[in-house]
């Protein structure tokens, strides 16, 4: 949740949903909800958002090196089951995958994001990272990247107050062309 180690984010998710004595039932409640998630990604019911789809193939277009970057060891799982095209997975569309691994400190932490950056390879100045939670770009801008901020929740607020050097609902509003040139910005309309 959020960007959060799995125990971690089961216990905040239940602290979020008022429930009594988080602490003592979070470890139960994360294995439940693997338990779950793994029925669903082996099912395939597992998606992308189409906007997300058509930004990282604009990215690819560029000829720019993609890492991933996530703290859920499901997101190997997930990406396999999401068609870039008749021959590709989502995850075949990354350089350096870093997702899934245990790392000293989650998200605010950037060793995440600093881990993928180090395997593309490219200087932390030359990345940007897009995020949907604030911890998340936190994590970017601790690690000296520019943080895309995702608020598909109309939660951005707070990742504009997190750090982020722009806030959109859908990448599609991101403009590539503007991107191509090194500037982080939107469409013009």
């Amino acid at each position: 949740m959020a960007g959060k180690p799995r125990l971690s984010g089961a216990l905040s998710a239940l602290q979020a949903l008022g429930v009594p004595n988080a602490e003592k039932q979070a470890s139960a409640y994360a294995e439940r909800k693997q338990e779950r998630l793994e029925e669903l990604i082996d099912a395939g019911a597992v998606s992308a958002f189409p906007d997300a789809i058509r930004f990282v193939k604009a990215i690819m277009a560029l000829g720019w090196p993609i890492a991933v970057a996530s703290s859920s060891k499901n997101a190997n799982g997930m990406m396999t089951r999401i068609a870039l095209d008749e021959q590709h997975t989502l995850l075949d569309a990354f350089d350096a995958n870093v997702c899934g691994r245990d790392l000293r400190e989650g998200k605010p932490n950037p060793e995440i994001f600093l881990l993928a950056a180090g395997e593309l390879p490219a200087a932390p100045a030359h990345c940007f990272v897009v995020e949907d939670a604030p911890a998340g770009v936190e994590a970017a801008r601790a690690g000296g990247m520019v943080a895309l901020g995702v608020a598909r929740l109309g939660d951005a607020a707070s990742l504009w107050r997190a750090g982020a050097t722009l806030v959109v609902t859908s990448l599609d509003e991101v403009s590539i062309d503007k991107l191509s040139r090194g500037q982080l910005d939107r469409v013009s309309i």
